[in-house]
């Protein structure tokens, strides 16, 4: 396939409110963790559960059998007759929603995170600012107008960390705010080993029970913890289009993405637990 034939695009993943993309079952304490990445650790939210919640968007809105399939592939049985025009990829994380002493809270990232995150925004034709410069690991990097520091010091969680103010993390800000996420004055940029620290320890943890109808206390057996990632964090994921593989309806690869990123109006409701609360997202395109 050539270049010119396939469209790229970045979506920008905005959780409204806690996001648990589960794996299904835990074996530590957390009964039902979130997933993360094999080699890093980091969290994600993996690509089906985005294509399969537009795909359920675009039926809810009467899209045409040969357009859909076109767009996402056929139905299951049929998986085998072509594939869909559009790849959606992995949401992978950018900014964790940490707890703060001041400003409430704050949006961080790390070098590794950037450098992955730009390397995917250049793919899709965005040019993010430069890297920040190198850090301790008990330093923090905050934009000059940071709501966060307070006397050289900024805390997150239960770490205090040397506030070191640079332009910068600014234009990174200004250029975040694409995302509508709450980036001004909240941007920070930590140690990677911190960042591995806070995304062991800064996720959000709650127990669930089950009542028991009869006796209204918690059912035998009933009682689990359950991992999400904290609102407000924000998240990316890869979007390619190619020209559409169904023979009865084709599509060129900017017609296909048209369409899909035509579904991404309103509130989206991703990964599980949605009857209580989880997973409301805002959706927008980088590119």
């Amino acid at each position: 396939m050539n270049p010119e034939q396939s469209t790229t695009a970045l979506l920008f993943i905005h959780a409204l409110s806690p996001l648990h993309a589960g794996t299904g079952q835990g074996i530590g304490a957390i009964d039902l963790p979130i997933a993360r990445e094999k080699a890093t650790g980091i969290p994600y939210l993996p690509g089906s559960s985005l294509k399969g919640v537009l795909r359920d968007r675009a039926q809810g809105k009467g899209w045409d059998k040969d357009t859909l399939f076109a767009v996402f592939g056929p139905e299951t049985e049929a998986a085998s007759e072509h594939a869909g025009a559009v790849q959606v990829g992995d949401a992978k994380l950018l900014l964790l929603s940490v707890r703060s002493l001041y400003g409430v809270f704050a949006l961080v990232t790390s070098p590794y995170l950037l450098e992955r995150f730009r390397r995917e925004a250049e793919m899709a034709g965005l040019t993010p600012p430069p890297l920040p410069p190198s850090l301790g690991q008990g330093q923090i990097l905050v934009a000059p107008n940071s709501r966060l520091p307070e006397g050289g010091k900024a805390y997150l969680e239960d770490l205090d960390l040397e506030a070191r103010p640079i332009p910068g993390v600014g234009e990174w800000e200004d250029w975040l705010t694409r995302t509508q996420a709450p980036v001004a004055g909240r941007l920070a940029v930590v140690h990677d080993d911190v960042m591995a620290f806070l995304l062991e320890t800064a996720t959000e943890v709650v127990a669930r029970i089950r009542l028991d109808d009869a006796t209204k206390t918690v059912a035998q057996g009933a009682l689990w913890y359950e991992e999400s990632l904290p609102a407000e964090s924000v998240l990316y994921s890869m979007v390619r289009a190619e020209p559409s593989r169904r023979k009865e309806k084709a599509l060129p690869a900017e017609a296909g993405l048209a369409l899909f990123k035509g579904l991404l109006q309103g509130a989206l409701q991703l990964g599980g637990k949605a009857t209580v609360g989880r997973g409301l997202c805002r959706v927008s395109v980088g590119g």
